[in-house]
């Protein structure tokens, strides 16, 4: 999702949308919201609007484009981690489950020995939900497992 999309979408989540977002923010009218966020002659919203906004919200779609943005994936971790060993369990569910469409797809898309255009484009999206789920794996079991992070509250 694309930085101005992910802010248009975070304001249409807001109740009230335009005029409750452009108070929250601090901003004299809805027009001036409209104004930044489509950026009409140079107006934009600000980082710290846009992390307003993103709370406001109740969302993480301003983080998921930055890191998309950077070629990269958003990692929301949870909350509570009472229950380590079953949120890990889990996600490591979720990986299999991720390897087994994964693997189901190259299975239907190599039956005729090559890979089109689409089939490639498939597995690609496959293969980013496995990466994103795998990286939210790996920084729960460090945040679970690893003692300074323990220590840090991390």
């Amino acid at each position: 999702m694309e930085l101005r999309d992910a802010k248009l979408e975070m304001i249409r989540k807001v109740p009230g949308t335009w005029e409750v977002t452009a108070a929250y923010l601090g901003l004299h009218s809805p027009v001036a919201l409209r104004n930044r966020a489509y950026e009409v002659k140079g107006q934009v919203l600000s980082e710290e609007h846009c992390l307003a906004l993103q709370t406001l919200s109740n969302t993480t779609l301003y983080a998921e484009a930055i890191a998309t943005a950077s070629g990269g994936v958003f990692v929301k971790l949870p909350d509570d981690l009472e229950c380590e060993n079953e949120v890990l369990m889990k996600k490591f569910n979720d990986l299999y489950a991720e390897l087994g469409t994964f693997s189901r797809h190259f299975t239907e898309a190599t039956a005729d020995d090559k890979i089109d255009q689409r089939e490639k484009e498939q597995l690609e999206d496959d293969a980013a939900r496995m990466h994103k789920v795998l990286a939210e794996l790996l920084a729960l079991m460090f945040r679970i497992y690893t003692p300074q992070a323990r220590q840090e509250g991390a």
